[in-house]
């Protein structure tokens, strides 16, 4: 019941209103576009997936170097074959599991190069031809000459291949594909490969693979709509005899001599577990063949998806533009992390162990967390907090079955130990201070305290005992020892949530170890030695003071990392001389022309200035002006990031997508919120590039964002008003926002340097 007080404040009906105030016949699925991101160095993936889907169904066009990461490019002009399991965005290659080629003609096992697709199984293809919406891609392989379509539930793939009338064709299954290393070493490492021929409609096996996810298995179950009439077995390329075959190079051409009769349909299941498991998944998700009914489940499951966050946009181009990046950046931001159990509840742990779900448990994978943990938490935190406990609960189980403890980013049951830090801290520690139910919070801290007081590893030794990692002892040093400044601060709060004081007061002087790196003299973070003199040279835009062995920084430089906190802005503003000094360097950073003598890195992208968009150690920056009073500064320049760095075009993300980060900044900054410090539970205030946003934020609650008069030239906030009350902070805390309610935003075209700008007004920081 609702009470005349909640009527006159309005919480309780905005948060409960059940209309969402947009045409319920605009479809959000034709607003996104699988391409972007597809081109440049987005490295997504434009196949057929659900949200969080632990099957992504997808043409390989490449499985060799830094941009086929996802297995896909534009610019590569031929497709190898179909397989099963993607990355999406990320800076380093893995999956590509269970190859299908459709074919006619002779029977080829190699896939042959790039630059000549004649010499082995891959096929040019009609670009007017290949479609991507959610849920659905197809292509005509012009080579081939077979129409290929793909969709998918969450642990199955269906194919539909429609070959040349009249003609026969095969599919050939390559069991010896997946991505190949493009830093180092070339050969795909696979064991225990089995391939089994089950009658002459089934056929199942799996693997073992080691690339970046190392040992991590994979189990199939395919079944085809007929029965093939002949199938020829390989192992090592050569011809093998009898139904089931393993080891390291396997490959089976299923002959269909009445291809072309009608088309034909290929279901296949995955399983980390073991066959059995695959077989349960595919019967039980994929009863039958009927590729509509699948491809229309998958677009009704991402609309609805979608549909928990709904916008009209100030779209200055008079197109659809600007919804298509928004909600094209909300489909690649629900693809992580995937499903990582069988529908019996099984998965595999991180001690390579099978282990059963309880009821109400979930399992995740494909934690992106040293990227992930800055937007698309916070995000999920809003809009997807039915699934966040199962998340969480999932990171916590890891970091208890691993060998290696706290998750860094763990793939598919097996820890990759990449990037620095343990971000894990973040996510967990923000759902603690959030109040979200349904988590082991005592379970979560047991395994950050013992990395953060105990385990040895990255230098971590160190850094508790010098307070701070000497940069002629390990390398990466600056970045390191900010970032474990940074996980101390998220232990100490999750350490206070449950009583742990001590632990947290610990852990909270320790944070403040940024100081260490810190150079007041010159105002930058810099190396430093084990007999604490600053390492030389110096240049704040050089990787560090040794870049073939002793880069100082994890793909940032000086510029870069020196506003790498996150926690503590006002003490840290003190060292630069002030708030004002602070908002001078800050400015500095965007203005700062390249220098051409210094080395920089792939994934240093997107540069304004210093500033480097591409990569997500720079995304909070922006909203740093909030800090020094100054939000107005904030406004202007993520106004301006949205515009330039994001683009409805295969190019159209500036850096590696990375599991959903490099577009979940663009969703909370058009929402006009940022969360800088996570565990903080604050938001910042940008600036929104929506007219109006409803977001479900569970419960039957929604969160409304309105901004009327927003356009391209109406970019600065004049005032804010939360349920019809002036609201004079430049942020908001999230105990406000999952109430429910509606967020107002007055726009024009100059700014109101005056809002924001008393300290009463400004976000907290290391409180």
């Amino acid at each position: 019941m609702i009470s005349r007080r909640q009527l006159i404040a309005g919480s309780a009906v905005l948060g409960l209103l059940p209309q969402t105030g947009f045409a319920a016949t605009d479809s959000l699925c034709d607003h996104v576009d699988p391409f972007i991101g597809t081109g440049g160095h987005g490295h997504t993936f434009p196949g057929a997936t659900l949200p969080f889907g632990m099957v992504q169904l997808s043409p390989d066009t490449s499985n060799m170097g830094w941009d086929s990461c996802s297995g896909y490019h534009q610019a590569d002009g031929s497709i190898m074959g179909f397989s099963h399991t993607h990355l999406s965005g990320t800076g380093c290659p893995d999956m590509l599991d269970i190859l299908l080629v459709p074919a006619t003609g002779e029977v080829k096992l190699q896939p042959g190069a790039l630059d000549n697709p004649d010499a082995g199984y891959r096929s040019r293809y009609d670009r007017t031809t290949e479609t991507a919406t959610p849920g659905y891609y197809s292509v005509n392989l012009t080579d081939s000459r077979v129409k290929a379509e793909l969709t998918a539930t969450t642990r199955a793939g269906l194919h539909r291949y429609t070959f040349p009338q009249g003609e026969g064709g095969h599919i050939l299954i390559d069991l010896a594909h997946g991505a190949i290393k493009w830093w180092g070493d070339k050969d795909l490492i696979l064991d225990n490969v089995s391939l089994k021929l089950v009658g002459n409609d089934t056929v199942v096996g799996g693997r073992q693979v080691f690339q970046w996810a190392k040992g991590r298995w994979i189990f199939f179950a395919l079944k085809l709509s007929r029965p093939f009439a002949r199938a020829e077995l390989f192992s090592d390329d050569q011809p093998a005899t009898g139904s089931e075959l393993t080891g390291k190079n396997l490959k089976a051409a299923l002959h269909f001599p009445d291809a072309g009769d009608a088309p034909l349909l290929v279901k296949v299941g995955i399983s980390s577990v073991d066959i059995d498991g695959a077989l349960k998944n595919l019967d039980a998700e994929l009863p039958d063949f009927d590729f509509d009914r699948v491809r229309t489940a998958a677009r009704a499951a991402w609309e609805k998806e979608l549909g928990g966050v709904r916008v009209d946009m100030a779209d200055e181009a008079g197109n659809d533009s600007f919804r298509r990046i928004f909600y094209t950046a909300h489909y690649h931001t629900l693809m992580a992390p995937t499903i990582f159990q069988d529908v019996d509840g099984r998965y595999r742990g991180m001690d390579n162990e099978i282990h059963i779900l309880a009821p109400g448990e979930a399992s995740y994978s494909t934690y992106s967390l040293w990227d992930t943990y800055r937007s698309v938490h916070p995000f999920f935190t809003l809009s997807q907090s039915e699934r966040v406990p199962g998340m969480i609960g999932s990171l916590i189980r890891m970091g208890q079955q691993s060998p290696d403890g706290v998750p860094i980013w763990p793939l598919q049951g097996r820890e990759t130990d990449t990037m620095i830090g343990y971000h894990a801290s973040a996510v967990i520690a923000e759902a603690a201070v959030k109040g979200i139910k349904g988590i082991d919070y005592r379970a979560g801290y047991d395994v950050l305290a013992k990395r953060a007081f105990v385990d040895d590893v990255h230098g971590l030794g160190l850094y508790r005992q010098m307070g701070y990692i000497p940069a002629d002892k390990v390398d990466e040093a600056v970045s390191r020892t900010l970032e474990f400044a940074y996980d101390d601060w998220c232990v100490s709060k999750l350490a206070m949530v449950i009583g742990e004081g001590g632990a947290a007061k610990t852990l909270k002087s320790r944070s403040q170890n940024y100081r260490n790196v810190f150079d007041s003299y010159i105002g930058f973070v810099r190396g430093r030695q084990a007999d604490g003199q600053w390492v030389t040279p110096y240049n704040p835009q050089s990787l560090g003071h040794d870049q073939t062995k002793w880069r100082d920084y994890t793909e940032t430089n000086g510029w870069q990392a020196t506003f790498l906190n996150q926690h503590d802005i006002y003490d840290y503003a003190a060292l630069f001389g002030g708030e004002k000094a602070f908002e001078t360097k800050l400015d500095a950073l965007f203005s700062e022309a390249p220098d051409p003598t210094q080395e920089s890195l792939a994934d240093i992208t997107g540069l304004v200035g210093q500033y480097a968009h591409g990569n997500e150690p720079s995304h909070h920056v922006a909203y740093l002006y909030a800090y020094t009073g100054a939000p107005w500064k904030t406004q202007a320049r993520v106004r301006d990031l949205m515009k330039s760095m994001y683009r409805a075009q295969p190019d159209g993300l500036e850096g590696n997508e990375d599991c959903g980060a490099m577009s979940a900044w663009y969703l909370m900054s058009a929402l006009g919120l940022y969360a800088v410090d996570p565990v903080s539970a604050a938001y910042v205030f940008g600036s929104p590039s929506v007219t109006r946003a409803e977001i479900a934020i569970g419960q039957g609650r929604r969160l409304i964002i309105d901004a009327p008069g927003n356009s391209a030239d109406n970019i600065y906030v004049q005032g804010v008003r939360w349920n019809g009350r002036p609201w004079h902070k430049s942020w908001i805390s999230h105990a406000e926002l999952i109430r429910g309610g509606r967020l107002t935003f007055k726009m024009g075209p100059k700014p109101n340097t005056s809002f924001g700008a008393a300290l009463s007004a400004r976000p907290p920081s290391f409180v």
